[in-house]
């Protein structure tokens, strides 16, 4: 009887320690390949990350959004000429200089609502070139290679009691399901991002159209302050990614399994939840005090 139940024993290690290296051996490949693409998707300005969105994009603004921002512009200026009008003692102490100042305000403001496209793409190239200037110094290797962290694992495997390789076993199970929902949600926030990129540059000259003006004038800088979040929160991913890199080059488990796959997959939720909040703080920074 004893040596029926140390058949089975054996049977059901033997079948564990498989399901477990089964397990191990891609637990993070998902991981390393969405953390590897950050950087590269990252780096990229809007029209090289889809030149076809890009292109449809610029069109919409063009041809929709632009002739509305017109019609805002004109309804600017005007008020803007009418307060400045009763502003002089009702109109008792009325200066050339003041329909120069409007006519030049006018004309920059034509001029901004006219290169916008120039303008909003320009604020992307300008933090797309830190991006990639910051890309070659603070982003370093970010695989995480389970069989370097915890070398002899099979022997380590075969070992272990019963009780033990089956806690394991769930456990990898658990966590490869986790490392799967946290690379949808890296491939979600580099996306996302590019996503909110195009749709916030779609409406540019709508804010831009009310920069020049006194009371509307906070539209435009608000705008131009978001674009800047957008661009910089690159650069912020990028630091998050460097972080997450020397975290990982630096696991120390002492050969515990179990404590080299719940350490990987602590260092990857706390990248993920850094990556979330990137967003909320670029936009801080550049928040109007």
């Amino acid at each position: 009887m004893d040596f029926l139940i140390d058949a089975i024993t054996e049977w059901l290690k033997e079948l564990l320690i498989s399901g477990i290296l089964s397990n191990l051996s891609g637990l993070f490949d998902s991981v390393n390949t969405r953390v590897g693409e950050i950087t590269t998707q990252v780096g990229l300005t809007p029209q090289a990350w889809n030149g076809s969105i890009f292109n449809m994009v610029r069109n919409l603004s063009n041809t929709v959004i632009l002739p509305i921002a017109g019609v805002i512009l004109t309804i600017v200026m005007t008020l803007e000429l009418i307060q400045m009008l009763t502003e002089r003692n009702n109109l008792n102490d009325v200066d050339t200089w003041m329909f120069f100042k409007w006519i030049f305000k006018s004309a920059c403001a034509v001029l901004i609502v006219s290169n916008t496209w120039n303008i909003v793409m320009g604020v992307f190239d300008l933090t797309q070139g830190v991006v990639n200037s910051a890309s070659g110094v603070i982003v370093g290797s970010t695989s995480i290679d389970f069989a370097a962290i915890v070398t002899d694992l099979e022997t380590q495997l075969e070992a272990m009691e019963l009780g033990p390789l089956l806690g394991l076993w769930v456990q990898s199970f658990f966590v490869g399901i986790t490392m799967w929902a946290l690379s949808i949600c890296i491939f979600i926030i580099t996306f996302g991002r590019m996503i909110e990129i195009y749709l916030v540059t779609s409406v540019a000259p709508i804010p831009m159209a009310a920069m020049l003006g006194k009371e509307w004038g906070g539209m435009g800088q608000s705008y131009l302050r978001s674009l800047f979040a957008l661009g910089f929160q690159a650069f912020l991913i990028m630091v998050c990614v460097a972080i997450y890199a020397v975290l990982i080059r630096n696991i120390g488990t002492g050969g515990d399994v179990s404590r080299a796959i719940w350490t990987c997959m602590g260092y990857t939720v706390l990248l993920c939840f850094t990556l979330f909040k990137t967003g909320s703080l670029a936009k801080s920074v550049f928040a109007a005090h």
